[in-house]
């Protein structure tokens, strides 16, 4: 039999306190149907993130299928999704998988955290109609960002939840390669129970990592027991994935919170594991307070570099990542770091439309005063003016080289490297996080011999700059903006209360288990 699988995806981390996300943000990024899915994953250069070219590549090398791709929509972290919009995805969505016949499997590339101005749950909102639609007899698989907030709609009406496993995301293609051929062993007959357990945990951002040599990793190494785990007595043979979604706490919903899903051949393995992981994060609560080091002290060890027998210093400006829905165009650690005159500097890269066409209608060379936020958006992204030339431009097309976007297309937009006398701007026209040294390559920067080097990132930088910085040369600044990992800066509305770290005196007892079907 050649299986036909139906392919559809909504992928965007919504931050509630960023602006509305319409459909210009997703076509500048990713907003794909049809054949060209199929162009696009198959290419060598993808602009799509890698889950779908995983599980296209797996499902290939496995043997004859049939591909029915529907629709994919995917954009930069932002503020929720426009409802109007979304509804409109919907329908796309739906009248694809009544329009594809006999389907056997459909496989959803779902986030995790997405929300729309009418719905704080859209993921579980699409795999509700994909059930509906396709009915209980055709297989459903779902992958999910790490960051994902797990609601109960989240779970019950899919056969298998494959999660990230790495922060910074280096598994992207091959969570969507798991996700191919745990559909395979679906399609032959295995049947699965999904199980979820929630903390009363929102993990920070900058407490996440999961590398092995990160710094303060308690959630690394709850991952890492979950995959030991399900190797070992009386789990063997009976888990099929072990997700531990660290969740995202910008989303500001109600059922934020460190999560452990499992997928099992029975729902006692399942049960007992998610209870096993959730002690496992709980026993590392204390672990879930964020260390930042203050805008003074930055400024303090950048002018430190001058020392030439002084390593070089990363310096990420966590509060402001776009890749949390940050603008990417605050001003106050180059505000800072200008005053005190430090030298050897590369920003990068900064978020301003106007800034960037403006240096491109002058031309390389030109001197003139860089104004930044002309027309600022929020209350940190204030107007900042220096006098600049600019060095270099760049039409925007780039091709990633390390970490989360290697091997595939970003298109920064209208760019311009602009000197501001010792510090190195890059400013962009299309909103990205700084996490690949090609978005300042791309300008003929020699980040090596930079002294410091200031990224607009929370983290998914150190699977591109580690090649320049080890974790010892990171400091992650605490200044203002949207993404700050200080969550008692916000004015949550829906997280589930209390919680850590923003509460005292939490309790947690292992209650009844949530479990899906």
């Amino acid at each position: 039999m050649t299986p036909r699988i139906a392919l559809l995806g909504f992928s965007i981390e919504c931050n509630r306190f960023a602006p509305v996300t319409t459909e210009h943000d997703f076509a500048i990024r990713t907003l794909l149907r049809g054949e060209a899915i199929m162009t696009d994953a198959r290419g060598p250069a993808p602009v799509m993130l890698g889950e779908l070219p995983g599980f296209v590549a797996d499902m290939d090398a496995a043997g004859p299928w049939q591909p029915v791709p529907i629709l994919l929509a995917m954009t930069e972290p932002n503020g929720p999704v426009e409802q109007a919009f979304f509804d409109g995805l919907m329908a796309e969505w739906e009248a694809g998988l009544r329009a594809a016949g006999t389907l056997d499997g459909v496989y959803c590339v779902m986030h995790g955290a997405g929300l729309c101005t009418g719905d704080d749950d859209p993921e579980g909102t699409i795999q509700a109609m994909v059930r509906r639609v396709v009915g209980p007899g055709v297989k459903i698989v779902s992958s999910f960002d790490l960051h994902a907030n797990v609601a109960d709609a989240d779970i019950a009406t899919i056969d298998a939840f494959i999660g990230y496993r790495t922060n910074p995301h280096m598994d992207m293609r091959e969570c969507g390669m798991e996700s191919a051929r745990v559909m395979r062993r679906l399609l032959g007959g295995l049947r699965t129970h999904i199980a979820k357990l929630r903390l009363p945990i929102i993990p920070p951002t900058v407490t996440m990592l999961t590398g092995r040599d990160a710094p303060n990793r308690p959630y690394g190494e709850v991952i890492d027991l979950g995959q030991a785990l399900m190797e070992r007595p009386p789990y063997a043979g009976r888990i099929v994935n072990v997700s531990v979604m660290g969740g995202f706490a910008f989303a500001d919903t109600a059922f934020n919170g460190l999560t452990a899903v499992v997928t099992a051949t029975d729902a006692g393995a399942a049960r007992a594991l998610a209870a096993e992981l959730a002690e496992a994060g709980w026993a590392r609560r204390a672990q879930f307070y964020p260390k930042l080091t203050a805008l003074a002290d930055a400024v303090a060890l950048a002018k430190g570099t001058e020392d030439r027998a002084r390593p070089a210093l990363a310096f990420a400006d966590v509060a402001d990542n776009p890749g949390g829905g940050g603008r990417g165009n605050t001003m106050f650690i180059l505000e800072a770091f200008l005053a005190a005159g430090v030298k050897d500097a590369l920003v990068g890269v900064i978020y301003d439309a106007a800034l960037a066409a403006e240096a491109h209608a002058l031309g390389e060379g030109a001197a003139f005063t860089a104004r930044f936020n002309r027309a600022p958006e929020n209350e940190f992204s204030h107007a900042f003016a220096a006098p600049a030339t600019v060095r270099r431009l760049h039409p925007g097309p780039v091709r990633g080289r390390r970490g989360i976007f290697a091997g595939g297309m970003v298109d920064l937009g209208p760019s311009a490297a602009l000197d501001l006398g010792g510090i190195t701007v890059v400013v962009i026209s299309q909103r990205v996080q700084c996490a690949d040294p090609a978005f300042l390559e791309a300008f003929g920067l020699d980040i090596a011999a930079a002294r410091v080097v200031v990224v607009k990132s929370r983290g998914h930088f150190r699977g591109g700059f580690d090649e320049f910085f080890k974790h010892a040369q990171v400091v992650e600044v605490d200044a203002p903006g949207l993404t700050s990992p200080v969550l008692s800066h916000f004015p949550w509305k829906h997280l589930p209360r209390p919680v850590i770290p923003l509460d005292d005196g939490v309790r947690w007892e292992k209650p009844a288990l949530e479990q899906g079907a």
